[in-house]
C-alpha cells in the first residue's frame, strides 16, 4: 500500500489537470492507497483557499474519496466524526482536532465559537481557557 500526497488527493477531487487526474485515477483504481490524516487536513485547506469550496463541500469531497474501494484513511472513525461536525457548521480543521481529543482527556481552546458549536453538537470535554 502506498501513501498518497495532498496533491494527489486534491487532483482526484478537482480534476483541474487532466493528465494528473487520469494518472491519479489509474493509481487508485489498480492499487490500495493510504491517506494520512495530515493529508486530509491539508487537502481541506487547499480546497477552501485555492478552489473556493465551502466547509460542507470540503466535507462531502473528503467523504467521497474516503468511500472509494482502494482508499484507506488514517483514523477513519475520527474523520467520520469530524466530517459530521463540519456538515453541522464547524470548521473542518477544528472538527478534526476536536475528534482527536475524544481519545484523550478533553480539549482546551481560546476559540469561543468552537466551544459554542461543540456544546450545541453535544461534544463533552471542550473547555474555554
Amino acid at each position: 500500500m502506498r501513501v498518497i500526497d495532498t496533491n494527489i488527493f486534491v487532483r482526484l477531487l478537482v480534476a483541474d489537470e487532466p493528465q494528473q487526474f487520469d494518472a491519479t485515477r489509474a493509481l487508485i483504481d489498480r492499487e490500495e492507497v493510504f491517506v494520512p490524516v495530515t493529508v486530509v487536513l491539508e487537502a481541506g485547506w487547499v480546497l477552501r483557499s485555492t478552489f473556493g469550496r465551502s466547509e460542507v463541500e470540503v466535507a462531502e469531497d473528503i467523504a467521497d474519496v474516503a468511500a472509494l474501494p482502494h482508499v484507506t484513511i488514517e483514523a477513519p472513525e475520527r474523520l467520520a466524526c469530524a466530517l459530521r461536525w463540519t456538515k453541522a457548521g464547524m470548521d473542518f480543521a477544528d472538527a478534526l482536532h476536536l475528534a482527536a481529543a475524544r481519545e484523550h482527556d478533553g480539549f482546551v481552546t481560546f476559540d469561543r465559537a468552537l466551544v459554542k458549536i461543540a456544546t450545541r453538537e453535544g461534544v463533552s470535554g471542550v473547555q474555554l481557557l
